[in-house]
Formats: C-alpha cells, sequence, structure tokens
C-alpha cells in the first residue's frame, strides 16, 4: 500500500464516487502476503529492501510492494477479469517471488504468523505512509507481524458496493474459518486457530467487522468525519474487515489469513470472490441478503478464532449452532449459481484440513513449532522447487 495521491479528502470521495459508477463489475484481485525467512533457521530477517530492488529487474516488479515490515512481502495478481485468470496469476506471482527469494537465498513463509520470532526484532519499513502510522499507532503496528490474503471485487454502483459490503459483512467469521492458519506465536501454541485475527483486527482501530452503512453517502459521511477530526490522514487507516477501497472501485475482504499452500489460497480466494458476486447478484434481484446485528456476528468471530474449521458457528436463520465446515458447504450451494459464470467454480472446496488444524495436529504428535514451521515452508514451494518431492 503505498501514499495516496497529492488530493484532499473531500476529492477523495467524491472520486472513488464517481469510480464506482462508472466501475466494472466483478473484476478481482489477490493480494498475498508473505514472511521474509533466514533459510537456515527460518527466523524472520529484515530483507524486504534487498528482494524489491532484486524485483525491480524482473517482471514481478509491477506486483511486488513492502507491507509494513521489513521482514514482509506483499504480491499482487493485478486486476482480473475472472477467477481462473486470477488463480493463474496467483500460480504466477508465487513462482516468481519464490525464484526470486531462492536468489537472494531467503526463505518464504505462509501463515498468518510466525511461530517464534519476535516482534521486538522487526524493523519497520522506511516509507512516509508507515512512518505515519507508526507514529500514531506505536505498539499496536509495532506488534502487527502477521500476513494475511485480501481479496478485491469490482462493483458497478456505489450504492450497490455498499449493498454488497454490508452483505458481506455477515459471511467473514466463514471465511475466516476456512482461512485458519496461525495457532502458534512468540513461541507458544496460542489455543487459537487464528491468532492472527487476535493480534491484528482486535489491536488495530477501525478494524474487524463494522457497522452496515446501508447507502454510500452515509459511508462517505463516515471518512469525511474521520477526516474532519484528525482520526485519520490517509485512507489505509480504515482498516476494517471488509471495506468499500477509496483508490479503487472494489470492495475488499480483509479477513483471511495468509495461507500455505497455493491451491487452498486459490480456493479461499474463489470463496470471498463467489460470495461477493453473490451478494450483489442478490440485490439486483431483490433477495433478503442477511442482515446480523454486530453483537452477534462478534460471537461467530470469536468462534472462528478460537476453533477455526475444526469448531461450530452459529446460523442465525436457525437459531443454532451448527459445524462450521456445514456452513461453509451451505454457503457453496448458496453461491453455486454464480460459481460457473465467474470461473470459481472448480476452486471452491472445504478441506479435510486447513492449515490450523493440520499444524495442530502435528503439534499434538509431537512436532517441535521448529518442525511444524519447517512443513509450512516447504508446502509453500512450488513443486518444482521443492527439496523432496
Amino acid at each position: 500500500m503505498g501514499d495516496e495521491q497529492k488530493i484532499s479528502w473531500q476529492e477523495l470521495l467524491a472520486n472513488s464516487r464517481r469510480d464506482f459508477e462508472a466501475g466494472t463489475d466483478f473484476t478481482v484481485a489477490v493480494e498475498e502476503e508473505f514472511a521474509l525467512l533466514d533459510p537456515p533457521t527460518l527466523e524472520l530477517t529484515n530483507r524486504f529492501e534487498e528482494i524489491y530492488a532484486a524485483a525491480l529487474e524482473t517482471e514481478l516488479a509491477p506486483n511486488i510492494v513492502g507491507e509494513l515490515i521489513a521482514s514482509e512481502v506483499e504480491v499482487r495478481t493485478g486486476r482480473c477479469d475472472g477467477f481462473g485468470e486470477a488463480a493463474a496469476a496467483m500460480q504466477e506471482r508465487r513462482a516468481q517471488i519464490h525464484s526470486l527469494a531462492r536468489d537472494v537465498q531467503l526463505g518464504l513463509g505462509g501463515t498468518g504468523t510466525h511461530p517464534w520470532s519476535r516482534w521486538q526484532d522487526q524493523r519497520i519499513i522506511d516509507t512516509p505512509h508507515y512512518r505515519r502510522n507508526d507514529e500514531v499507532l506505536r505498539y499496536v503496528v509495532w506488534r502487527n507481524n502477521t500476513f494475511g490474503l485480501h481479496v478485491h471485487v469490482g462493483i458497478n454502483g456505489a450504492d450497490r458496493a455498499i449493498a454488497v459490503h454490508d452483505a458481506l459483512r455477515n459471511f467473514l467469521p466463514e471465511v475466516l474459518a476456512l482461512s485458519a492458519s496461525s495457532p502458534f506465536v512468540e513461541g507458544v501454541n496460542s489455543g487459537l486457530h487464528s491468532a492472527r485475527t487476535e493480534i491484528f483486527t482486535r489491536m488495530f482501530p477501525r478494524c474487524g467487522i463494522p457497522d452496515a452503512y446501508r447507502t454510500w453517502q452515509a459511508w462517505e459521511d463516515y471518512v469525511a468525519f474521520l477526516y474532519r477530526t484528525g482520526s485519520i490522514t490517509e485512507h489505509t487507516q480504515v482498516w476494517w474487515s471488509v471495506r468499500p477501497h477509496l483508490a479503487f472501485p472494489t470492495v475488499e475482504i480483509r479477513i483471511a489469513d495468509a495461507q500455505p499452500d497455493l491451491a487452498e489460497a486459490q480456493s479461499l480466494a474463489a470463496f470471498g470472490y463467489a460470495l461477493a458476486v453473490r451478494c450483489a447478484r442478490a440485490y439486483d434481484e431483490g433477495e433478503t441478503l442477511p442482515d446480523v446485528p454486530g453483537r452477534l456476528l462478534e460471537e461467530n468471530m470469536w468462534r472462528a478464532i478460537r476453533y477455526g474449521l475444526s469448531g461450530e458457528l452459529l446460523d442465525f436463520e436457525r437459531g443454532e449452532p451448527v459445524e462450521a465446515r456445514r456452513r461453509i458447504e451451505d454457503l457453496l450451494v448458496w453461491v453455486a449459481p454464480v460459481a460457473d459464470e465467474i470461473g470459481a467454480a472448480p476452486f471452491l472446496a472445504v478441506p479435510d484440513r486447513n492449515a490450523a488444524e493440520r499444524q495442530i495436529a502435528r503439534f499434538q504428535d509431537g512436532a517441535s513449532l521448529q518442525e511444524i514451521y519447517a512443513e509450512q515452508v516447504q508446502a509453500g514451494e512450488p513443486a518444482g522447487s521443492r527439496s523432496d518431492g
């Protein structure tokens, strides 16, 4: 995330509304964040500037950015017209960043947290944007050594984008449960399936499940209030787990943990994309969309953080808990009418075990955090580059 263009916030909001009104429906872009690792030890290492400089000489250059700490790198698919294109771009970006990392003798981690490296040892990258966040947030930003996967979905129409945003709020816990990959942090088994969410979402301001805005004007009024009162100085300081993006005419889903495995990353991104498109279609056709109060969604958010895909989520229509897997399978049925059209259907699946469950099972079998993390790092390597197949 770079610095904003030098325009006023009033112009920013006016431009964003205009861009949504003229926006293209159902484009998709995926962003993946990876840990930069010292290969012998698998410790986080502050070498972003080095890998970024190397990337400037390659085709990856337009799609690599820094993300807060110097032991992290983000790669982006860029805008795609359907999920088949996005999935291919995800595979290509991963191949590119892994090749580059090998060239500069770095490893890459794909879980939502690093299992043992200390946040005190990580350096914030030296850009105006991150210097400002450091000045404002202090310990909150220092502590945020986390890695996620974000999905941008293009939506035409400003009020329609808000309707999609409001509907997606209701499904954030399901997306998180499917994505959970971060049970270990600070050298311990946290007992959570997504320690990343507890660190990032629970500590940052304007983060987690937002209110429903109902109309574009209400969203615009909220952002204007934040600017007028000095609560924010740039729009990227609105960190909600789903948000209408003010630089692109997209609704961005930001709740998911990073994924070690490419196929699971593609499946997760396809799920978020299909949910957004299905919400848009429901809005167009007058279908009633869920409108669950935040206080109840928070119950599911906690369940997803604590138990991930292994636990239960509340089905608010039935008024009872159901297995998280069953809840996600029900949503896969719900998105099926659009999944084929947008190229997502071949990628949609619920794994037998997600990344958090696999790591927890290995820990219960007696494996060390170092052994488990080494397995996750290897799982993220492109097949042709793995040392033992």
